[in-house]
């Protein structure tokens, strides 16, 4: 399948497009993640990869956001966003991942991707603010590729996203995406409503016929202040999720990315391996995007950099989840989370101002760490590449057998803890 999604890029990525993709994400991408494994060997924490979420505003109303959408417009502005991009390039970071909302939404989305024609950003979109004009100053740009979400077809994505004929409206966006030769993606947020309909190979042969050059499989987390849980994959759900991945990457001529796996198919999370921290509209600097407390803020007058790298906050959250679990410890020890906001005295950083009481509202459940379930890397390149660039990084200590959780330190384990998780079923059994 490898040269025929090489032929594919060649003949369907505009010449500048691929040269920035390859230079600025995949040479200058990989030389930041080596600075990064140099600073660990020194005790240090910066990511390799920051996540921005420039805008709170979007004209969706998805189930299970937990984004401040429908609250007074937030972002963070240029000057901001210039100033936190140039002091994480001094890092060595090249690779940016743009949020919101909606990031089209932000008025100098397109200023902040020409002042930085040497780094490489990802934007996390509908694709419904994508008009033709816009897919060419892009291209122009070239330093950029829109990951458009489509969370099902029709009648499923209108469920899921709140509004009428967004699968349509959407497909509109990521056509004008793929005619100017831009390296398109789609991603899917996988819940118990869509599995059915984008789990297959028949909807990733779909996308690689319509010339979209990768996909970006992710499961849906019941958090904010309207978690849906009904909405949530089963563990033989998740398992089946991952194997499915790893087959497609060897059959269908396309990208499949995941950002939860390592190449021997163990879990990690990229926020307790310090591969990545979030910043949200308010400049407040995050964990991940739905950790939403924080103590530092870009605006820091020491710089980001300085801030992030000299967090005791961010360390222990690194730390105590990295102990506690490979998967995600907000989904699997929630607890833990409010006990660690609560020794750090870190801010609610939502608009709303109830992130606490909505830990305390969740269920623990189970995330991507399939214990009992792991399945390696089977193509070679996913192999190479996720051993090299994209792994945990030695932040796990050795697994505990299955149906146990990791002994965590006394002085940090929260007050009541709670059961141990249960062993994962996987869809086999």
């Amino acid at each position: 399948m490898l040269p025929q999604l090489a032929i594919r890029g060649l003949r369907t990525i505009a010449p500048r497009c691929l040269w920035k993709f390859l230079w600025n994400f995949g040479v200058k991408g990989a030389l930041s993640v080596e600075r990064f494994k140099r600073r660990i060997r020194r005790g240090e924490y910066f990511p390799p990869f920051l996540y921005l979420s420039i805008i709170n505003s979007c004209n969706l109303r998805c189930q299970g956001c937990w984004v401040d959408v429908d609250r007074e417009r937030e972002l963070i502005d240029l000057e901001s966003l210039n100033r936190l991009i140039k002091d994480a390039q001094r890092q060595g970071n090249s690779f940016f991942g743009i949020l919101g909302g909606e990031p089209f939404m932000h008025p100098g989305l397109l200023d902040l991707l020409a002042a930085h024609r040497g780094c490489y950003f990802q934007i996390f979109t509908n694709g419904q603010f994508i008009t033709a004009d816009i897919a060419q100053r892009l291209r122009q740009l070239g330093n950029s590729t829109p990951l458009i979400s489509i969370e099902g077809r029709e009648i499923t994505s209108d469920l899921r996203r709140g509004k009428r004929d967004v699968f349509n409206k959407t497909l509109r966006g990521l056509d004008h995406c793929l005619k100017a030769g831009l390296p398109t993606g789609v991603a899917t947020s996988l819940c118990q409503s869509n599995i059915e309909e984008l789990l297959t190979e028949s909807w990733l042969r779909e996308l690689v016929k319509r010339g979209v050059h990768y996909a970006w499989y992710h499961t849906y987390r019941p958090v904010g202040p309207q978690m849906h849980p009904e909405l949530a994959l089963s563990p033989e759900q998740i398992a089946r999720a991952r194997r499915f991945v790893v087959e497609m990457r060897g059959r269908v001529p396309i990208a499949i990315i995941d950002a939860y796996y390592d190449h021997r198919g163990q879990a990690l999370c990229p926020m307790s391996t310090g591969a990545s921290h979030h910043i949200n509209p308010g400049g407040e600097v995050e964990p991940c995007p739905i950790i939403q407390f924080a103590v530092e803020n870009i605006r820091d007058p020491r710089g980001a950099s300085v801030a992030i790298r000299d967090s005791a906050f961010l360390r222990d959250f690194r730390q105590l989840s990295a102990q506690a679990t490979r998967g995600c410890v907000v989904l699997e020890r929630p607890d833990l989370v409010k006990a660690l906001v609560a020794k750090h005295g870190a801010r609610d950083t939502t608009r709303r101002g109830t992130a606490l009481a909505e830990l305390d509202a969740m269920t623990p459940r189970s995330s991507q760490w399939l214990p009992d379930a792991e399945i390696p890397e089977q193509h070679w390149l996913y192999w190479l590449a996720k051993k090299f660039w994209f792994n945990d990084f030695g932040a796990y200590q050795p697994a505990p057998p299955p149906g146990t959780t990791r002994a965590l330190p006394a002085a940090e384990a929260p007050a009541s803890p709670r059961e141990p998780r249960p062993p994962l079923v996987t869809a086999d059994e």
